[in-house]
């Protein structure tokens, strides 16, 4: 919601590289206190290059087309898009990591998928113009890749991290979509924006609010999630956020929920519940 908030003031692209920078900054104060390592010098080669990988497609691709779905279509609703992480994650870890899920954990990502449906299918009534209902719809399609792109990212960390730390490991994705956005903005000229943005002192309170709980905390303690269980599982408990997101969306953004909404956003988190059964 931090994100959502700044984006529409400045731009999704300017928001996502310096939540970044700033993640990372905070990422290597952590480390060194902690590890005694400012930065990951101890990776192998192994992990620096599926980690890299990763933070391209999670953090250059996927939060790219998130951020943007956040402007468009609102956090709630993409995070809600967001719950078909597990979907996604289960199929690809079965394709290349041979993590087998159970009937009760697919009937799970069934209910997910169905808690989503009867959100954004109803979202837009009759009398909405065409040119809204394009627009939601392209915002849905954003939300959509944002979360194959997180879900293909969750695989590649798991893959290239194996035991290695979760936050050292968080700091070599960070610098993989650093690098990605630094050649976008130097190849479209995006300085000027991205200027404006840090200079924004509004802006930079919900930037710096989202990258403490994003590449800081979160993404890292998602890592140490999939290094300790199923990538399935555990971006299927990621996966609460379109329900925990409600209250403060109506308080704070002024959201309109209504009783579907609600329904939808609760049976995907019922689905979540069935992979504790």
């Amino acid at each position: 919601m931090s994100f959502e908030f700044a984006g529409k003031r400045v731009g999704s692209l300017s928001v996502n590289f310096i939540r970044l920078i700033i993640g990372i900054i905070l990422l290597s104060v952590f480390t060194y206190f902690m590890r005694g390592k400012f930065l990951p010098t101890d990776a192998s080669i192994h992990a620096w290059i599926w980690l890299s990988l990763s933070g391209i497609v999670g953090y250059g691709i996927g939060d790219l087309l998130l951020f943007e779905a956040f402007v468009v279509v609102g956090a709630r609703i993409s995070m809600l898009v967001m719950s078909s992480v597990p979907i996604f994650t289960a199929i690809i870890s079965l394709l290349f990591l041979g993590e087998k899920m159970t009937g009760i954990e697919i009937g799970g990502m069934m209910l997910t998928i169905m808690g989503i449906a009867i959100v954004i299918l109803q979202r837009r009534g009759n009398n909405d113009s065409t040119k809204k209902n394009k627009k939601y719809l392209f915002g849905i399609l954003l939300a959509f890749g944002g979360s194959l792109g997180q879900a293909i990212g969750l695989i590649l960390s798991k893959y290239g991290m194996q035991d290695y730390n979760a936050f050292a490991a968080s700091q070599i994705r960070g610098f993989a979509g650093i690098i990605v956005f630094t050649m976008f903005f130097a190849f479209f000229g995006k300085w000027l924006n991205f200027k404006r943005s840090i200079t924004n002192f509004k802006t930079m309170i919900g930037i710096n609010i989202g990258a403490i709980s994003g590449p800081f905390l979160g993404v890292s303690l998602s890592l140490l999630a999939v290094q300790n269980t199923k990538v399935g599982v555990a971006s299927t408990i990621m996966a609460i956020v379109p329900l925990l997101i409600i209250p403060p969306a109506i308080i704070f953004f002024k959201e309109k929920v209504n009783f579907r909404e609600v329904a939808g956003a609760v049976l995907a988190v019922c689905g979540v519940m069935l992979f504790f059964i």
